[in-house]
């Protein structure tokens, strides 16, 4: 007899997938257009221009949609991304990095109703986005770090002039931008060429000997090199003089922002550190104070190799609230500090961590190699990790240390202790003991030993 075979359906060899977002869409980014996915037969494309961003708002309203997911490209996102908002979408971005690999041919049609499925599976994470203030702040920022960076190319080229006019004054001096080499620049251009009136400019407190710098200072003079010093002096002090302005606008912020938030603690209860002094290239605004009083009484400067730049970094980068990380791990993990572990097979391929171009990870880690040169207990563990695995891995070891102190000090109201910087002080203790027994067994010593020993 013979049985009847039932053709299998299509559908029953499908695995479906639970929607979590319904009234997803899904955005490709462009510096020329923007490819908007609200469903994955309803593809359009819109321009760039403010009157195609707000139809793109209407279209998604039209369809329906409540959450967009966008994707980080450069910074051509952000006019897309604020405006959304404004709409009332719920608007999330998401890392380049978790949508690479994608079957077929890559296109910008493919890429958005990618985003759109992966969106409305719930299968697409936020990025970390601050709020409104801090995001002011680092426009600010940035755009004083980037102006720092300008200006030091023409100290390079003072010192380059000077140097063809056989002007040694770098071999005398730490930093030819200091004081005393303004000093003795500023009387060159002036017309002063005797190297016995340029002598007496140097500060008394310069460590090299008086003949030496006598030497230094006596040249030959050409006129074409004069003329450059005076350009790129002038265009040095034009640079401090803009990056000075935004030193004055930041404080302005700070000010609003302090009168309108209500605070425990005034900046005027701060008490500064004397050992920690500001730095040449630091804004010279109470930054220290204004944290105090933003954190709620927290002073992050009692952290071995912060300083002014890294708590004015933070501040601009993340803000004090670091509520978005559940734990300190998952912070340092978006510092780009705890390791990225591949394992295939129950074998670890690699461990690395993965490389961060955040201006606040390579603050911290400035912070954790100033660190290393101080007299503390995080000096130490930088020392004997760099002495066994490098400078390097002690950077990010120590940086990792600094963020999960900077984390618990933030979240606890609480002062500077080394031991937030443990995950486990019990761990640390029983690891230590085992340590000691397995040496102990190593050299067969008994107790009788230990008790004669200690006799």
């Amino acid at each position: 007899m013979k049985t009847k075979s039932k053709k299998a359906k299509s559908s029953d060899n499908m695995i479906s997938m639970p929607v979590v977002n319904p009234h997803a869409a899904g955005i490709d980014i462009g510096s020329k257009s923007h490819f908007v996915c609200a469903a994955q037969d309803n593809v359009k494309e819109f321009a760039v221009f403010t009157s195609d961003l707000h139809e793109i708002a209407r279209h998604l309203k039209d369809c329906g949609i409540k959450t967009v997911a966008l994707e980080s490209t450069g910074f051509y996102w952000r006019p897309l991304f604020v405006l959304l908002q404004d709409y009332g979408f719920e608007v999330i971005l998401v890392n380049a990095r978790h949508l690479k690999n994608v079957k077929g041919h890559k296109t910008d049609v493919v890429d958005s109703r990618w985003l759109q499925l992966l969106h409305s599976i719930g299968l697409l994470s936020n990025s970390f986005q601050p709020d409104v203030f801090t995001h002011q702040l680092r426009n600010y920022t940035r755009h004083r770090k980037a102006l720092i960076e300008d200006a030091s190319r023409f100290i390079t080229k003072m010192n380059k002039t000077l140097v063809l006019m056989n002007i040694q004054l770098k071999a005398v001096l730490r930093d030819i931008a200091g004081e005393s080499g303004m000093r003795v620049i500023r009387a060159i251009l002036a017309g002063e060429r005797d190297a016995r009136n340029l002598e007496p400019l140097v500060s008394e407190l310069c460590q090299s000997d008086r003949k030496d710098i006598l030497k230094a200072l006596t040249g030959d003079w050409r006129e074409e090199y004069l003329f450059e010093l005076q350009d790129c002096y002038d265009l040095y002090h034009y640079y401090w003089q803009k990056i000075r302005n935004i030193d004055k606008e930041i404080e302005r912020m700070l000010e609003i922002h302090s009168k309108q938030v209500q605070h425990e603690v005034s900046k005027k209860d701060y008490k500064p550190d004397k050992k920690k002094q500001h730095q040449r290239n630091d804004p010279q605004i109470d930054i220290e104070g204004f944290a105090y009083e933003i954190t709620g009484g927290v002073d992050l400067l009692q952290i071995p190799g912060v300083g002014i730049n890294t708590i004015l970094t933070m501040m601009s980068e993340t803000g004090f609230d670091l509520s978005e990380f559940k734990t300190a791990k998952h912070f340092v993990s978006w510092l780009g500090f705890a390791p990225n572990r591949k394992i295939s097979g129950g074998k670890v391929l690699s461990s690395k961590t993965r490389k961060k171009t955040n201006p606040l990870s390579k603050i911290i880690r400035d912070a954790a190699n100033a660190a290393g040169n101080s007299k503390s207990r995080l000096g130490d563990f930088f020392r004997r990790l760099s002495y066994r695995k490098g400078r390097m891995v002690a950077i990010t070891a120590t940086a990792r240390k600094i963020g999960v102190i900077i984390y618990t000090m933030l979240k606890n109201k609480q002062p500077f202790c080394y031991e937030y910087s443990q995950d486990d002080s019990q761990r640390i203790k029983t690891v230590k003991i085992k340590n000691v027994l397995k040496t102990l067994q190593s050299y067969n010593i008994s107790k009788n030993d230990i008790e004669m020993a200690w006799a």
